[in-house]
């Protein structure tokens, strides 16, 4: 009796596995890339509506030690404006992923070890959410797949 229950239920379980593995994975790697875009273009639209204000805090409240602030907020604000484009099109990915993953580690692990008010727990989701995109790839919706397909002869 107890046999015939599991070959009841195994055929169904196995097409929602199917299911979701088909359709909800992609969906999910999609979904991650665009919400980690979001975070960190708006954060590079915020720095380049005041610049006066971005060097400013890049020279007295993020103190970046070698570069000069001018510098280190042209190339924050470059990286977090571009880098979420290549991310929404799924184009070098894990490539664009990893300068974000390393803005996050210096927002939480240096400025968060100076300052409270940059030691957060959503640093972490961003991390995460980065290293995702950096092990596992920009997923089956994404150019760097198409990409992929047509010159690499491959499924990743």
């Amino acid at each position: 009796m107890s046999g015939n229950i599991i070959e009841l239920i195994k055929g169904p379980t196995m097409k929602i596995r199917q299911l979701l593995s088909c359709y909800g994975s992609p969906l999910i790697d999609l979904i991650i890339r665009l919400w980690i875009a979001r975070i960190f273009f708006n954060s590079g639209l915020t720095k380049i509506n005041d610049w006066e204000n971005t060097v400013f805090l890049f020279e007295f409240e993020y103190a970046v030690p070698i570069l000069p602030p001018e510098i280190a907020a042209f190339f924050a604000t470059v990286f977090e404006l571009g880098m979420p484009i290549l991310l929404v099109f799924g184009l070098f990915t894990r490539l664009s992923a990893i300068p974000l993953l390393a803005m996050s580690l210096v927002i939480q692990f240096v400025l968060g070890a100076n300052s409270a008010a940059y030691d957060n727990i959503e640093h972490y989701y961003w991390m995460i959410l980065l290293l995702v995109i950096i092990i596992k790839g920009p997923g089956m919706i994404s150019l760097d797949r198409l990409i992929c397909k047509k010159f690499c002869g491959g499924e990743k």
